[in-house]
């Protein structure tokens, strides 16, 4: 069913593959509710639905699209849920909030069915591809750098180094070590025994504690919080949340394709500079978003951590099969996954560590050439300063064609190109982001 063979892994490697992604994107699970509580839903109700939501795409995406890349909930879209969406609109409740995700989720699933996202991913030019690899490599190892408290702000400079000594940076320094060297002796599976070290280290330290218990019963919510089309329609015409639905489609659609470009070239797993099966890890995505709105949650996204998995030697979808039980078992240690959960140095260094392997991908970009380098440039530059995938795409799409067309060389970009870069450029200047 996966091929394992095919693609040079073994069940072994998949199964590790998917350990390493869980661990390090299992912090989902907390903090997706936490955040979501600031708009008025219920932590538990949450905390199921991203459950829920992540192992419908991680399955989909492992067993129909047979790509070691996790679905879940998005970060940046729970923000702009709880805080751009509930938070701004007066008298709009969760429940109708959800009611925008869900009809962005059935126009997403809509898309997913026609040629026109595989086309998009097939017209991307190649110097942006690899500046959206290599702008996510940056965005994690930073976001793995701010975990762990290596970096930290600063009121001029924005940021800057951290405190060495604390135990959180003491604790990744040694995560960081065990994996480097791991990595250097080709040890399989260094991410992975760097977390399960840096975790036990944490654990003697009186770092890692288990205040709450390990286990509890997972509780299942007693009715969808969405789950009739046409109220749904109605709430977005009632409270006038068509740019809210605009904004999560367009976000969505362009985040989740950027990540699986890059996680899929980071693999290896791209074809003649073309995704095989691209419209299954479309429609992953896609369901998992319809499913997490029914349930309680925002929208889900393809994600950066499951680059961990892949340098594990994740090849297959097996790995995220993998990523879906653990999910589905985690959901009985909601205490434990919160607990470790909270120590952001036992998975900061493989989101170093990823980061570095991707940021490979920058010698693919003509730099040569302006009208190519310059756009690319912007990618890199503004993801991590963004602290956002889709606003780096959008600002690339915005200054390829741009830069073509200065240069003559405007019959190079696509149609499509063309028309996306108008529709980022209008949601970069009207709608929030």
């Amino acid at each position: 069913m996966f091929k394992i063979r095919e693609q040079g892994s073994s069940v072994r490697t998949e199964i590790l593959a998917g350990l390493t992604t869980f661990f390090t994107m299992s912090y989902i699970m907390v903090v997706n509710p936490l955040i979501l509580k600031d708009a008025g839903v219920p932590f538990e109700l949450s905390f199921m639905a991203t459950v829920i939501a992540t192992i419908v795409g991680c399955l989909i995406m492992g067993l129909y699209a047979n790509y070691p890349i996790a679905i879940a909930p998005a970060m940046g879209l729970n923000a702009y849920f709880a805080y751009s969406v509930v938070a701004a609109h007066k008298g709009l409740g969760y429940e109708n909030a959800f009611s925008a995700v869900f009809v962005a989720g059935l126009l997403f699933v809509i898309l997913s069915l026609t040629p026109l996202r595989t086309k998009l991913i097939e017209v991307i030019p190649g110097s942006l591809k690899n500046a959206i690899t290599t702008g996510i490599g940056l965005f994690i190892a930073f976001i793995g750098l701010r975990l762990s408290g290596l970096v930290t702000d600063h009121p001029s400079n924005l940021v800057t180094l951290g405190d060495l000594h604390s135990p959180q940076s003491i604790l990744t320094l040694i995560g960081l070590a065990v994996t480097l060297i791991c990595l250097a002796l080709r040890i399989h599976g260094a991410l992975f025994i760097g977390m399960i070290v840096t975790g036990m280290v944490a654990f003697f330290m009186g770092q890692l504690k288990f205040d709450q218990g390990i286990v509890a019963v997972p509780k299942l919510p007693d009715s969808l919080v969405v789950f009739n089309p046409i109220d749904a329609f109605s709430d977005v015409v009632q409270f006038g949340l068509y740019a809210v639905v605009f904004s999560f489609l367009l976000v969505t659609l362009f985040d989740t394709t950027g990540t699986v470009l890059g996680v899929a070239k980071q693999a290896g797993l791209m074809k003649d500079d073309k995704l095989p099966r691209a419209p299954r890890t479309l429609i992953a995505d896609s369901v998992a978003t319809l499913t997490g709105s029914m349930f309680g949650t925002s929208p889900t996204s393809a994600y950066i951590e499951s680059a961990s998995g892949v340098a594990t030697g994740g090849r297959t979808g097996l790995t995220a099969v993998t990523v879906a039980v653990l999910f589905a078992v985690a959901s009985f240690f909601m205490p434990l996954v919160g607990a470790v959960s909270g120590i952001a140095a036992i998975t900061a260094p493989a989101l170093i560590v990823v980061g570095s392997l991707m940021v490979g991908h920058v010698t693919g970009i003509r730099w040569d050439e302006i009208d190519e380098a310059f756009p690319a440039f912007l990618v890199i530059l503004s993801m991590p300063l963004t602290s956002s995938i889709a606003t780096g795409i959008a600002l690339g799409f915005v200054a390829w064609p741009l830069m073509k067309v200065f240069r003559g060389r405007w019959k190079e970009v696509h149609p499509l190109v063309f028309i996306f870069g108008i529709l980022f450029l209008f949601q970069l200047i009207f709608l929030p982001h």
